[in-house]
């Protein structure tokens, strides 16, 4: 039975402590599009999202004026473009009309963004792979709501250091393509090592091939209703802290499970996973940091800090399999710096580097996340930057990502704006001593040995 009392914090969270579901992201299976005539297919992709998706957003505006409950983002995630697009591609151009007629799916249908325009390349690189990673700063350029993705390595097949150098120069070659927005396009792209199928959060979602033919994936969010329940625990032991944690992370996955069967049921689409991320906004009192601060520490990065983040995504996760049979996804805490006003204060006074955002990394849910850095780094130091958080996600069995952005013209110490969720972040340094001829080696870094389980 659920006590009025219950109804009401459930309420008080919505109204003061922004919980909101951040995402209803639906997962489109394009598998059947597949043509070898390219017209043919970019018809098939549109037709076939427009249809499957044409009542996501009405649906998500419903449960939320029904229920009260915010539903801030509704996305699309398809099946990896590299893999639907393979027959009828011949080249990077041919891999742009697909992110277009991606990006027309999303104006028709009304979503937020679509994601998928990725690749999976953590063993090897396909033709079409290849493709359609050196097509990604013109579809970025060229498109408004399509997100990309690409995998480069896992803990079963290691890390395609080949990939690794080429996505260093990807990714500045996006910067500079939309350098007229502050480079705006790497905050579209992503590259993972060990993606899960069935993440809802942009920019990394895609529809896993072993997923059904739909699916509703759905997201939800609360950090500034973490923080506001540690206060109730303030210097309490970590016993307490951490069953504290525990119980507002069960309270909060009901609620995205609420939303989850509710739009799976109106929408005649199976549910499939609920991901319970602490994933901040720029509003105030919306931010991880403002955890730790909340935990004891003067700033995110102070001594402690990586202790603090290791306990927060643990009791988490506990928190959320406990109110949820279907907890999947990134599920844990983001640290990203532009979309976190706390970790964005941490940063401009010092207490907080890329050294220690990466420390973090070892322990949070995704990795380098929404980092900018000089539009003058060389692509060899932005693949370095990207081989040690791979190194980080297959050593330890766990989902890294990084999500970088060289500003094309500004420093460090300068200001870059994005608007939206996407925040504002202070231009951050990086080590400068050269590691090219690493990176130039080429190959592969094989799996480790802990990988062997057959």
């Amino acid at each position: 039975m659920i006590s009025i009392y219950e109804v009401l914090e459930t309420n008080d969270m919505i109204e003061k402590e922004n919980l909101d579901v951040r995402t209803i992201t639906l997962g489109i299976n394009l598998l059947d599009c597949i043509d070898s005539n390219l017209d043919s297919l970019n018809e098939k992709i549109y037709n076939r999202i427009t249809t499957v998706a044409k009542d996501l957003v009405s649906t998500g505006r419903a449960i939320e004026n029904e229920f009260g409950i915010p539903v801030v983002n509704k996305r699309i995630s398809v099946t990896p473009a590299a893999l639907i697009g393979a027959a009828a591609c011949k080249t990077s151009e041919d891999f742009v009309t697909i992110a277009q007629t991606l990006d027309r799916a999303a104006k028709t249908t009304g979503v937020n963004f679509i994601g998928g325009y990725s690749a999976l390349v953590s063993k090897g690189m396909t033709e079409s792979d290849a493709l359609l990673i050196h097509s990604i700063p013109k579809a970025l350029a060229t498109t408004d709501f399509v997100c990309s993705s690409v995998n480069l390595g896992s803990t079963k097949t290691g890390i395609n250091m080949d990939a690794v150098k080429l996505m260093g120069n990807i990714v500045l070659d996006t910067a500079k393509e939309t350098a007229d927005r502050d480079s705006i396009g790497c905050a579209k792209l992503v590259v993972f090592c060990n993606a899960p199928d069935d993440n809802p959060f942009m920019a990394g979602a895609f529809h896993g091939v072993t997923e059904a033919d739909a699916v509703i994936n759905v997201g939800v969010s609360g950090p500034g209703v973490m923080r506001k329940a540690l206060e109730s625990v303030h210097g309490a032991d970590f016993g307490t802290l951490c069953e504290k944690v525990k119980k507002t992370a069960f309270k909060i996955t009901r609620v995205g499970q609420l939303v989850a069967r509710e739009a799976s049921k109106r929408l005649g689409i199976p549910f499939g996973i609920i991901d319970l991320s602490l994933a901040p906004t720029p509003a105030v009192g919306d931010s991880i940091a403002d955890i730790f601060e909340e935990m004891g520490l003067k700033r995110a990065g102070a001594p402690g800090t990586t202790a603090a983040l290791a306990l927060l995504n643990d009791q988490v996760k506990k928190g959320g399999v406990m109110a949820s049979s279907y907890v999947g996804g990134l599920s844990g805490a983001f640290i990203p710096v532009s979309e976190d006003q706390g970790m964005i204060n941490a940063v401009e006074d010092g207490a907080l580097t890329i050294e220690k955002l990466e420390a973090m990394t070892c322990v949070c849910s995704v990795g380098l996340d929404m980092i900018a850095i000089p539009g003058d780094t060389k692509p060899s130091t932005i693949s370095g930057i990207i081989a040690d958080e791979m190194a980080i996600g297959m050593i330890n069995q766990k989902t890294t990502a990084v999500r970088l952005i060289p500003v094309i013209g500004k420093g460090v110490g300068e200001t870059v704006e994005f608007g939206g969720l996407l925040g504002h972040a202070p231009v951050m340094p990086v080590n400068q001593f050269d590691c090219s001829d690493f990176i130039n080696r080429g190959g592969r870094i094989p799996a480790p040995i802990h990988s062997f389980k057959n």
